[in-house]
């Protein structure tokens, strides 16, 4: 494949990987119990498929209602797009007590700890393969990916955003989510008339 310049159209490994230089933080929120909304918000990267090769999309999303606070679309997997959407989501709302995310580099680089840091949140970080630590963010994706980009095969990232655009606008303020009583996040972010969420490790403590 090397010799005929062929290659997967997905990403390449690594996408998660920690930089060795960033700081380490713990998980804060085994055994929590999620109470009310900007309580404790996630974030994560995943690729979108496009019709010639993919893009990468983040977004963060509070923990309580599962609302989608910002999100944003690049074709580079660096730190710049994952710190302009949490810039927005700070314009929009009030900083979360506890902001978690994976291991890659992109959230644990200082630019965006720094931005973190300088709004008083606790900074939380999953331990290395658990998933479940980042569940809420997981299962919004598999959503968007099972609804609507797997579905559409988009040929660029003008139609992706557009179409991702309808798709989280639809996913706050119409689907009714089965978790929260058939209460859409929007109206659980507002009002606080939801479950909330007790953040499990099926795995144990981990690190």
């Amino acid at each position: 494949m090397r010799r005929m310049g062929l290659a997967a159209i997905a990403p390449g490994p690594h996408t998660r990987s920690p930089h060795p230089q960033h700081k380490v933080y713990p998980y804060r929120l085994r055994g929590i119990q999620v109470i009310r909304p900007n309580q404790a918000c996630s974030t994560d990267i995943t690729y979108v498929r496009l019709a010639r090769g993919f893009c990468d999309r983040v977004a963060i999303i509070d923990g309580y209602s599962r609302k989608v606070l910002s999100e944003r679309l690049s074709n580079t997997i660096d730190a710049s797009f994952c710190l302009d959407c949490l810039e927005e989501a700070l314009r929009l709302y009030r900083p979360p007590e506890v902001f978690n995310s994976d291991q890659g580099a992109q959230k644990t680089a200082e630019p965006f700890t720094s931005v973190l840091k300088r709004e008083g949140m606790t900074i939380s970080i999953d331990g290395r393969g658990r998933a479940f630590h980042n569940i809420f963010v997981e299962r919004l994706w598999r959503t968007v990916k099972h609804e609507d980009t797997d579905l559409k095969g988009d040929a660029d990232l003008r139609e992706v955003t557009l179409g991702l655009l309808e798709d989280f606008s639809f996913y706050n303020e119409e689907r009714p989510h089965q978790a929260q009583a058939d209460e859409t996040p929007a109206t659980v972010y507002r009002t606080r008339q939801g479950g909330g969420a007790l953040i499990v490790d099926k795995y144990g403590p981990g690190r």
